[in-house]
C-alpha cells in the first residue's frame, strides 16, 4: 500500500474564544474520494485550509503528500488544488483569461497547451471568451474546477463545490471527480448532499470541531448501532412530533410521506411505536446514511452555544 496522501493528528484551531477544531486526526489514502460531512460551523472549511497550508494550526502534526504539513506548507500549496465554496475567480475576466492568470500564478510552462487541454476536458472551449460573471452556477463550477486542477495537483480539496448547482450539473461534476481520482488524484470534498456522500469511497463526519465518525458508508451504518423502523400510511410523516422524545426514540424524521423512527435500544423503540401499530404499516429497515448523520448530529455538543 502506498503512503497516505493525508495523515495528520491532534489538529486544533481557535478563533478568539471559539475552539473551532478540536484534536482532529484524519488519514486519507491516495487516489480516494473522501467525503467530509457535518453541520454548518463544524470546522470543515477550517480543517481543509489547515491541511493545504492556508491556515496555521494551533497544534497538530503529520504529513500531507509526504511532507510535514506545518513546516512545508508552501510546498504543499503548490501540489494542492483548492476550490472554495464561493466562486473566487475574477468575474470581469473571461474563462480563458482566468485560467491564464492561474497558470501565471503557478509559473507554469507551456501555458497555452495546458489551458487548451483544460478547456477541452471540461467542455469550456466554446465558451472560452465568455466573461466569468455571466456564467450560470454549473459553468462557474466547471471553470473553478479547471482552475483548481490546471497545475495538475496531487491533492484536491473541494469545499461544498456543488452548493446551488442543478442536479444534472452536480452529476456531471461528480463524474469528473471520479475520473480524476481514477487517474490517481486524491480528493477531499465537503458536502451536505446525501447522494454525494454515497458517491465517496469513504466518509469523515465532523460535528462542532470533533471528528465523530470515519469509514465507508456500510461501516458507519454498522458502527451507529441504530435500529430503524419505517411507518407508512396516511399521515405517517406527521407522527414525528408525537414520537420525538419518547423513551427509546433518538430520531423521528419524515422521509416523504413515510416516517423513519430510530434508536439504539430495540425494546424501548418497539414500545414507543406500539400504540401506532394499528394505524400504520411498520417495517424494520436498514438505516440510511442520513439516519446516521442525524443521529450523530443529535449527540454533538454545539461549541457556539
Amino acid at each position: 500500500m502506498t503512503a497516505p496522501a493525508i495523515d495528520v493528528r491532534g489538529l486544533n484551531k481557535s478563533f478568539g474564544d471559539k475552539h473551532v477544531v478540536r484534536d482532529v486526526g484524519i488519514t486519507v489514502q491516495a487516489g480516494r474520494v473522501t467525503g467530509f460531512l457535518g453541520p454548518n460551523g463544524s470546522g470543515k472549511t477550517t480543517t481543509m485550509r489547515m491541511l493545504c497550508g492556508l491556515l496555521t494550526p494551533d497544534s497538530g502534526e503529520g504529513l500531507v503528500l509526504g511532507m510535514d504539513f506545518r513546516k512545508e506548507a508552501r510546498a504543499i500549496k503548490r501540489r494542492t488544488g483548492y476550490m472554495t465554496q464561493k466562486f473566487s475567480l475574477y468575474e470581469d475576466l473571461t474563462i480563458a483569461e482566468n485560467l491564464e492568470f492561474t497558470a501565471r500564478v503557478y509559473g507554469m510552462e507551456d501555458r497555452r497547451r495546458r489551458i487548451d487541454a483544460a478547456l477541452e476536458k471540461l467542455g469550456l472551449q466554446a465558451r472560452r471568451g465568455q466573461v466569468a460573471g455571466a456564467l450560470s452556477g454549473g459553468w462557474k463550477q466547471r471553470l473553478a474546477l479547471a482552475a483548481a486542477t490546471l497545475h495538475e495537483p496531487d491533492l484536491l480539496l473541494l469545499d461544498e463545490p456543488t452548493a446551488g448547482v442543478d442536479p444534472k450539473a452536480r452529476r456531471e461534476f461528480w463524474d469528473e471527480i471520479h475520473g480524476l481520482a481514477g487517474a490517481g488524484l486524491t480528493v477531499m470534498v465537503s458536502t451536505h448532499y446525501m447522494d454525494e456522500a454515497e458517491r465517496c469511497h469513504d466518509i469523515a463526519y465532523i460535528a462542532y470541531g470533533r471528528l465523530m465518525a470515519r469509514g465507508t458508508i456500510p461501516q458507519l451504518i454498522e458502527q451507529s448501532r441504530l435500529i430503524t423502523f419505517r411507518a407508512e400510511g396516511e399521515g405517517a410523516d406527521r407522527l414525528a412530533g408525537e414520537l420525538a422524545g419518547r423513551p427509546g426514540v433518538e430520531m423521528a424524521a419524515p422521509f416523504g410521506s413515510a416516517l423513519h423512527v430510530s434508536g439504539t435500544d430495540q425494546g424501548a423503540l418497539e414500545a414507543a411505536i406500539a400504540p401506532y401499530r394499528g394505524r400504520f404499516a411498520w417495517s424494520e429497515v436498514r438505516p440510511t446514511i442520513e439516519d446516521v448523520f442525524i443521529h450523530l448530529m443529535s449527540r454533538a455538543e454545539d461549541n457556539f452555544s
